[in-house]
């Protein structure tokens, strides 16, 4: 060994591995079981990829035992199993560490206890830490050279998680929460309050990991940098995985990952590694990346700015029973120009609906809402839509997912939404709760956006799904998603025909940046005769193209535009205006609608976007 944990860090940058849930996962082991135990079941497998981030280039492995609490292993009957999960998990670390014959640290994982802690949840404080303290001793006793206590977003836990060690020992402790897109924790402390805390604690290192991309993570650092002498550690996710043939598929390329390490350093990380999605090639990239900086070779074009630098800022209508909506009389007939808009994470709605009439006033026939996008927790969508309709008075179209409701919640809030006059909805299935606030929480499924059509057909012919009568039927028009850019595109159409089949009477598709591919889809689908709206999402910043290209599932930027928003530099805000209606223009003639996706809720530069192309549009946001 090259001396102390300590003393080789003082010396200079140390890379870290990456995950291992998603090697494991990759080599055969469902998520119905436990990755911990896979220490005592196939020790194997775990020792390879140990061997593997070794090979790649890590200098710190950490132990598979991130969900080895008796809290976590409780769930699949194994909370005897502590000490012999994570002393076994510790010591194949080692082995792996010998066998590469490398010089390499052992840091012990410890997660979260997988419940929240009182007054949210019933467990005590107390309580975690001696959930914690029983793990902390077997890794202990396994020969750990550090801890890593990560992935937590409420500082009572990872406070308990840090005494538990303390309690015990003096090994240097890796203290890393992780950060919404927002920057902050899911119960929204900010890295300046995180970076406070966990310094009073006494820990060596505070550190950033999971839930976001490399982009958005170096926000993070840099705010973590400025508020303690702390060393900083950051392991970011691959980017946002998309949910593919029951498998997660993380679009983030490594050499795109390994971009980011420069300005990490310069930001004031000391340990660099990955989170989910990462595997060793990520880490080989890295690797390579911080060599290259040793030497003097790292390339110099790269560019990045910080999100305040990207964003800077940030009574009742009559409605008939027996009446369809105004939307679905316009489709087929008329262009119709739809916009999303998210519910807010609170409960104030001002300035969404402040947006919302300006949107009216401008033009837009429609306001797309949301039902908690990417499994985070938002207000009501069904809330938001009957304000709109009932404040503004604009026709709205309400995403309803399968993810959290059974056959008979979808059911009864289909019954709800139709009485409140609300008769536009697209069917999605909905992001899987693991890429989300609560990974924790189980999620329903009972169908998928191709049943929930088939739910909202049956009840427009005035009966549930079990054939019993609602009386009158319901009037509610449909749409469905489809991406044109998808990887296994056959597929796609498939369910794409089936949505259509069970009775979808419009579509949206992901955001588009290429003609050529829309016009290729739309010689593919000919026999499908319902109107298409083309999703369009304004580009603000190179940095923001790369973040959507390579961190984004379902969208695909050619390069011929990535590379006209990297040569615009200041101007790319414009630049990225002129693509979207570049785009629209060129698509007018071919689909029924656009369906626009403000970035950031910059609603301002839709209306730039939409400027000449609804004739009576006038400019009333503010940039």
């Amino acid at each position: 060994m090259f001396g102390t944990f300590l003393e080789r860090l003082k010396k200079g940058t140390m890379l870290c591995d990456g995950a291992m849930g998603t090697l494991l996962y990759m080599r055969g082991v469902s998520y119905e079981r436990s990755f911990d135990e896979q220490n005592i079941s196939n020790p194997k497998i775990v020792q390879n990829v140990h061997r593997d981030y070794i090979k790649a280039g890590a200098e710190i492995i950490e132990t598979n035992t991130f969900g080895a609490n008796g809290v976590r292993l409780k769930n699949f009957g194994l909370e005897d199993k502590v000490g012999e999960i994570n002393i076994k998990g510790a010591k194949i670390a080692r082995e792996a560490r010998e066998i590469e014959g490398r010089d390499v640290f052992v840091a012990g994982s410890i997660g979260p206890v997988g419940k929240p802690l009182a007054p949210l949840g019933e467990l005590s404080e107390k309580e975690a830490l001696e959930v914690f303290q029983k793990q902390a001793e077997a890794l202990l006793e396994g020969g750990v050279d550090l801890f890593i206590v990560e992935t937590f977003s409420d500082l009572l836990e990872i406070k308990q998680a840090v005494l538990a060690i303390r309690n015990i020992c003096q090994l240097p402790i890796i203290a890393s929460m992780t950060f919404d897109e927002d920057g902050k924790t899911f119960l929204g402390y900010s890295p300046e309050e995180v970076a406070d805390k966990l310094s009073n604690l006494g820990v060596e290192i505070i550190g950033a990991n999971c839930s976001v991309g490399p982009q958005k993570m170096l926000d993070v650092v840099g705010h973590l940098r400025k508020a303690t002498n702390r060393m900083i550690s950051v392991q970011p996710n691959a980017g946002v995985p998309r949910y593919v043939d029951g498998r997660f598929i993380y679009l983030s390329s490594p050499e795109y990952f390994a971009q980011y390490a420069k300005e990490y350093i310069k930001s004031g990380a000391n340990i660099i590694g990955g989170c989910c999605g990462t595997t060793p090639e990520y880490i080989k990239a890295l690797s390579k990346m911080l060599e290259d900086i040793k030497t003097g070779t790292a390339p110099e074009e790269k560019t990045y700015i910080t999100v305040e630098e990207r964003i800077k800022e940030e009574e009742p209508t009559e409605w008939e029973e027996e009446k369809i909506s105004e939307f679905a009389r316009k489709l087929g007939k008329e262009f119709v120009v739809s916009v999303e808009v998210d519910p807010p994470k609170g409960i104030n709605t001002e300035k969404i609906l402040k947006n919302v009439e300006k949107l009216k006033q401008i033009g837009v026939n429609a306001i797309n809402i949301a039902d908690s996008p990417m499994a985070r927790v938002r207000m009501s969508c069904v809330s938001l839509a009957y304000l709109i309709k009932q404040k503004i008075g604009i026709e709205t179209i309400l995403h309803l997912t399968c993810r959290d409701r059974n056959l008979m919640g979808l059911q009864s809030d289909l019954l709800g939404v139709h009485a409140l006059g609300i008769h536009n909805i697209l069917a999605v299935t909905g992001d899987p709760p693991v890429l989300g606030d609560y990974p924790q929480a189980t999620a329903v499924y009972d169908v998928d956006s191709i049943g929930l059509v088939k739910i909202i057909n049956k009840l427009n012919q005035g009966t549930d799904w079990a054939g019993n009568s609602i009386g009158s039927p319901t009037f509610f028009c449909v749409g469905v998603a489809v991406n044109p850019t998808a990887d296994d595109l056959k597929k796609e159409i498939d369910r794409f025909e089936k949505k259509v089949e069970a009775g979808a009477d419009f579509a949206f598709t992901q955001p588009l940046y290429d003609l050529k591919i829309l016009k290729q889809f739309l010689q593919e689908v000919s026999h499908v005769k319902i109107p298409l709206f083309l999703g369009v999402l304004p580009l603000r910043s190179y940095k923001h193209t790369e973040f959507l290209h390579y961190e984004v599932p379902g969208i695909n930027i050619p390069e011929k535009i990535r590379e006209r928003m990297k040569r615009a530099k200041d101007r790319s805000y414009q630049v990225g205006t002129s693509v979207a209606k570049e785009m629209m223009e060129q698509a007018k003639g071919m689909v029924d609608g656009v369906y626009l996706m403000p970035s950031f809720g910059r609603f301002e530069m839709i209306s730039e976007v939409l400027e000449g192309f609804i004739p009576s549009r006038t400019t009333i946001f503010n940039k």
